[in-house]
C-alpha cells in the first residue's frame, strides 16, 4: 500500500493509497478528528475497512484473482487442498510442502468423541447450518492448546484444525438429520472424497467414490474458498478484531452465511427451477422477468459484485455437463436449467442488463444431481469458505494497524429529554 498523492476535503489533504491492482482509495482515519465529521456508507460499499494480499475482484471486468492466480486456472488445475495452501501461505506449494500440508490436514478430521454426544442434544429436523454454529463455536471447549491468538503455532494449528474438520462437521450434521450414523474419516481418501464417504456413505458397505462427483465438489470448494469482503469474511474480521478465538470468529462467519441474501442463494435458484418445472415453461416465465410489475426474477442471474460475467460460472458451466453425463441424469429441472441458461444469454434484455448465470446458479443443480438436500446447501458452503474465513483471520491478526471495529453512525432518534416519573406521565 503506497500514497501517490492526496485529496483535499474541507481545507485539509488526505492521502490518497493505491495497492497492487485496482481502485485507489482515500485515507479518512483524521478525517473526524480534522472536521468533527464522519462519512455515511450504509453496508460500507464504498469503504475498505483492511488492507489485504488474498482476493482481488474486478466486477466490471469478471475477474477473480486469488494470491494473483486467477480462478478458472484453479479450478481447472487445482486442488481445494493446494488453494487451502495458497490462501494462507500466499504462494502455491512445492511437491514436498503440499505433501507435508495433505498429511496435517487429514490428521486433523477426526472430531472430539464427547462431540458425538453434543449432536444429539439438537433436535431430529434441526438445520444443518444451526447446528454446525453450535458445533463450531463448542471446538474452543475442546481444543484449549489452539485458543491464544498471539500465539503464531497456536493461531495455524487453529487454522488447521478448523479446515480439517468442516467436511467432518458437515457430514455429521447431515447424518444426524436423516438417522444415519456417523461415518469416521478414512486417511487414504482425499478432502473432498472423504466428505463424499462421511456424507453417502453407510457401514453396510463400501462406498465407491465417483472420479467426476469429486471433482465437481472440489471445484465448487475452490470456488467458494474466498471472496474479499463479503458480509460474513467481515463478519468474521469483525469479531476477531475484538480478541476472539478462531472458532467463536467462524461461528459467527457461518451464521452470517445463513442469511438468505448471503449463502442461500443457490438454495433460491434451484426452488425457481423446481417452480418452472418444465422445458416449455421456459418463455413463459423470462416474459415474466421482464415485467417491471411482476414480482418474479430469474434467481441465480446477475450478481452484486460482477457485472460482466461471474468467472466461476465459466468453470461451473463446463462442470454441469460433466456431473450429468457421468450420473446420466434426466430430471427435468435439469433440463429446464440447461435450456433457460442458452436462452437468457442470448436473450437481448438480459445480455444488455448483463444478467449473465451466476455461481449460484449452476451450483445448486450439481449439488442436487449428486444427492445433496437444499438444506446443506448453505452448509457446504461454510466448509469451502472456512479456508477463506480462516486466511483472512489469520491476516487480520498479524496487521499491526488491525483495530477493533467500531463502526459509527448517523444518529437520527430524540434528542436529549428529562426522565418523567411514570406516575406524571
Amino acid at each position: 500500500m503506497t500514497g501517490t498523492n492526496s485529496i483535499n476535503i474541507g481545507d485539509r489533504d488526505y492521502p490518497v493509497l493505491s495497492g497492487s491492482v485496482g481502485p485507489d482509495v482515500v485515507d479518512i482515519r483524521k478525517l473526524y478528528a480534522n472536521t468533527g465529521k464522519f462519512t455515511y456508507d450504509p453496508g460500507f460499499t464504498s469503504t475498505a475497512s483492511c488492507e489485504s494480499g488474498l482476493t482481488y475482484i474486478d466486477g466490471d471486468e469478471g475477474i477473480l484473482l486469488h494470491r494473483g492466480y486467477p480462478i478458472g486456472q484453479l479450478a481447472e488445475h487445482s486442488s481445494f487442498m493446494e488453494v487451502a495452501y495458497l490462501l494462507l501461505n500466499g504462494e502455491l506449494p512445492d511437491k514436498a510442502e503440499f505433501d507435508k500440508f495433505n498429511y496435517t490436514i487429514t490428521r486433523h478430521t477426526m472430531l472430539h468423541e464427547q462431540l458425538a454426544t453434543f449432536y444429539r442434544g439438537f433436535r431430529r429436523d434441526a438445520h444443518p447450518m444451526a447446528i454446525m454454529c453450535g458445533v463450531v463455536g463448542a471446538l474452543s471447549a475442546f481444543y484449549h492448546d489452539s485458543t491464544d491468538i498471539t500465539d503464531p503455532r497456536q493461531r495455524m494449528i487453529a487454522s488447521h484444525r478448523l479446515i480439517a474438520k468442516m467436511p467432518t462437521i458437515a457430514a455429521m450434521a447431515y447424518k444426524y438429520s436423516v438417522g444415519q450414523p456417523f461415518l469416521y474419516p478414512k486417511n487414504d481418501l482425499s478432502y473432498t472424497g472423504n466428505f463424499l464417504r462421511m456424507t453417502f456413505g453407510v457401514p453396510a458397505e463400501e462406498y465407491e467414490i465417483h472420479p467426476a462427483v469429486e471433482r465437481a465438489l472440489d471445484r465448487i470448494f475452490i470456488l467458494h474458498a474466498d471472496h474479499e469482503q463479503n458480509a460474513s469474511t467481515s463478519t468474521v474480521r469483525l469479531a476477531g478484531s475484538s480478541g476472539a478465538n478462531p472458532f467463536a470468529c467462524i461461528a459467527a462467519g457461518i451464521a452470517c452465511l445463513w442469511g438468505p441474501a448471503h449463502g442461500g442463494a443457490n438454495e433460491a435458484a434451484l426452488n425457481m427451477l423446481h417452480e418452472i418445472g418444465r422445458p416449455e415453461r421456459i418463455p413463459e416465465y423470462i416474459a415474466r422477468a421482464k415485467d417491471k410489475n411482476d414480482p418474479f426474477r430469474l434467481m441465480g442471474f446477475g450478481h452484486r459484485v460482477y457485472k460482466n460475467y461471474d468467472p466461476r460460472a465459466t468453470v461451473m458451466q463446463k462442470t454441469v455437463r460433466e456431473v450429468f453425463d457421468a450420473l446420466k441424469v434426466s430430471d427435468p429441472v435439469f433440463e429446464v436449467a440447461l435450456q433457460l441458461e442458452e436462452m437468457a444469454l442470448k436473450d437481448d434484455y438480459f445480455v444488455e442488463k448483463k444478467l449473465f448465470p451466476n455461481v449460484d446458479f449452476y451450483s445448486g443443480v450439481i449439488l442436487s444431481a449428486i444427492g445433496f438436500p437444499t438444506t446443506m446447501f448453505t452448509a457446504l458452503f461454510a466448509l469451502a469458505r472456512t479456508v477463506g474465513w480462516v486466511a483472512q483471520w489469520n491476516e487480520m491478526i498479524s496487521d499491526p494497524d488491525q483495530k477493533i471495529g467500531r463502526p459509527r453512525q448517523l444518529y437520527t432518534g430524540p434528542t436529549q429529554r428529562d426522565y418523567i416519573p411514570v406516575e406524571q406521565r
